[in-house]
């Protein structure tokens, strides 16, 4: 009777933590489209005219922003006291910590960087800036406000079989395009340097996604010399 018990024990904490990182993924495509959605609009106002502010090859998605809500969550669920200015204050750090990776990362493995605030007062390398961070905090308490008590009525939601099928797709779906994103950003750095294609997957990428496809494609991008 004890390891019936136990192994039901076993089995509710294998299906909690699935829940747990379905739903930190279904976060991280929530926060990539509402970056998409921001990014589309900052650049309407700015440009007058749509301009395509996409992270990735394929789909509205811009990561950074995904990554910085799964970061507002795994941080602010678990926080006892969630006043305001405590939300405002720790999305504040948690925003330009994952901006400031990103665009490293970014010039780093790819040779590009899609911001650069180097103008701006305050800023850390261009990367960050203390008004993006405050831009951050103010979207932690909306995130708190409007998004989070949401995410915790849809557990019933996370069990139905149709909801697995459709996250299990989502989630090869998302493998492949940041997987031929990367590649595709790594040949374009590559491309930059005069190497020339190593096999058949350089070609492909090559004849596919030359620099100009890429250049549309991620038109806010500035190559790095």
């Amino acid at each position: 009777m004890e390891k019936v018990e136990e192994l039901n024990i076993v089995e509710t904490d294998k299906q909690g933590i699935f829940q747990k990182i379905v739903k930190i993924f279904w976060i991280f495509i929530i926060g990539s489209v509402l970056g998409y959605v921001i990014e589309m609009i900052v650049g309407l106002v700015q440009n007058r005219h749509f301009v395509s502010r996409q992270g990735l090859l394929f789909g509205p998605f811009i990561q950074v922003y995904g990554v910085g809500l799964v970061a507002y969550y795994l941080v602010i669920s678990n926080m006892k006291n969630k006043s305001n200015m405590k939300i405002f204050f720790i999305t504040m750090l948690l925003g330009g910590i994952v901006e400031y990776l990103f665009s490293y990362l970014q010039e780093t493995w790819f040779g590009t960087i899609s911001w650069d605030y180097r103008n701006l007062p305050l800023n850390i390398n261009g990367r960050t800036s203390l008004l993006h961070c405050i831009y951050w905090g103010f979207g932690g308490i909306l995130f708190v406000k409007y998004i989070l008590p949401h995410l915790d009525k849809l557990d019933i939601v996370y069990k139905s079989k149709i909801f697995k099928i459709i996250t299990v797709l989502c989630v090869i779906f998302i493998i492949f395009d940041v997987t031929i994103s990367g590649l595709a950003g790594i040949r374009h750095l590559e491309r930059r340097k005069n190497i020339q294609p190593k096999g058949e997957i350089d070609i492909f990428f090559d004849k596919y996604y030359p620099d100009s496809k890429l250049r549309e494609i991620y038109s806010n991008a500035k190559e790095v010399s």
